[in-house]
């Protein structure tokens, strides 16, 4: 059994191939700098150093494989990340289009399956059609929101602030990257799964900002307050950090698209997955948000009051 897996080294990709080797299975993992991997793991996989963005490469690396692991690696700064993403998947296209590869299980979002207007996300319905397309097997994990965007707003979260674009009343499914992990490798293990499938991984249940403020406020010992940003505030603040148009408007796009949005799978015992936001920001946020604190002290700045206003 030959897997691949893409982004071995991301919050998903990582855990998957941790638990494909506790399997007994050794991974090939696409990477672009083998140092990334930890040289336990790397002793382990079949390493593939190159450039995802190759299309030849991705083709050579896959070939032969019975099923490919694909994260999109595209980084929202790209000057236009849709296309960018679509034409980092072509070459997995290709080779399944070709009968080089027989399963794909994708990582997709919540969202996707709008075809339209969700920024970023549509790249993601693109690639699902275009991986239906070819005749494969294909499954697509269509996530929640990742526990871990949390990481991105340690500055904001110092000064007790949990800002959003979504409407902070409205409940929505958050995730674990690490639940996903788990999902994805129980699919690429099993084999009774065939045609077109789709496994939403909706986490432990949904939660509005408003109720993710008052399990930060208990899981990091400090108050935390939801403040609400418009869509062209966000666009103006992307902008202002140097993203161009095209960035600009699949970043902001995302929240803008999916802000009201209901996912085609329901919350059940097969889309509901374990970990607690409140298990989760105690473990992994509490001590960034601390050294945030400790940091910004130290430049004698005010995020210990702010926290407290």
């Amino acid at each position: 059994m030959t897997i691949v897996v893409t982004t071995p080294t991301g919050r998903v990709g990582s855990r998957v191939v941790r638990l494909l080797l506790q399997a007994g299975v050794r991974p090939r993992a696409l990477v672009r700098d083998p140092a990334r991997l930890d040289p336990a793991t790397r002793a382990l996989v079949d390493v593939r150093t190159g450039d995802m963005t190759d299309t030849a490469f991705v083709r050579e690396a896959t070939a032969g494989a019975r099923t490919v692991f694909w994260v999109d690696p595209t980084p929202d700064t790209d000057p236009d990340p849709n296309a960018a993403s679509e034409r980092t998947a072509a070459g997995l296209v290709d080779a399944a289009r070709a009968g080089d590869v027989a399963r794909v299980v994708l990582l997709s979002s919540i969202g996707a399956e709008l075809r339209g207007g969700a920024g970023h996300i549509d790249a993601l319905g693109r690639i699902e059609e275009s991986l239906d397309a070819t005749g494969a097997d294909t499954l697509h994990l269509r996530c929640a929101y990742f526990f871990s965007n949390l990481l991105l707003s340690l500055d904001d979260l110092a000064r007790g602030v949990l800002t959003t674009q979504f409407r902070p009343e409205r409940p929505m499914a958050w995730v674990d990257p690490r639940d996903i992990g788990d999902v994805a490798a129980a699919r690429l293990l099993a084999d009774d799964w065939k045609g077109r499938v789709v496994q939403a991984v909706h986490g432990p249940e949904d939660l509005s900002f408003l109720q993710v403020a008052e399990i930060l406020t208990g899981a990091l010992g400090r108050p935390v307050r939801v403040e609400a940003v418009s869509d062209d505030e966000v666009r103006a603040a992307l902008g202002s950090a140097g993203l161009p148009p095209g960035a600009v408007e699949a970043v902001a796009g995302m929240a803008a698209g999916t802000r009201d949005f209901t996912p085609e799978q329901p919350r059940d015992v097969l889309t509901t997955t374990p970990t607690t936001l409140a298990a989760w920001a105690y473990a992994h946020l509490r001590p960034l948000v601390s050294e945030a604190l400790r940091a910004a002290a130290a430049r004698g700045g005010d995020g210990a009051a702010g926290a407290a206003a």
